[in-house]
């Protein structure tokens, strides 16, 4: 998946949710290390503080969790939002 330049959504919202769909399909396992901001940043050629809003709904929702200077895990499944 990447980031649609037509797609009226906000590239925040779709980095989010592009990170959420890959946790769900189990791209990522609960307590991995996420790839860092800068690893984000370069992949789909977004600016730091649109990496970091993605990264903050992201944590607001349940995905991740964040530990100061270790990075961004994926949180454990019984934290992540219930599907509709």
């Amino acid at each position: 998946m990447t980031i649609d330049h037509l797609d009226k959504r906000p590239f925040f919202e779709q980095l989010a949710r592009i990170i959420a769909e890959q946790i769900k399909a189990g791209e990522y396992e609960p307590r991995q290390v996420l790839p860092s901001e800068t690893q984000l940043q370069q992949a789909h050629g977004l600016a730091r503080g649109t990496v970091r809003h993605a990264m903050r709904i992201l944590g607001e929702q349940g995905w991740t969790v964040t530990v100061q200077g270790r990075g961004t895990y994926v949180n454990d499944r019984e934290h992540w939002p219930a599907e509709p």
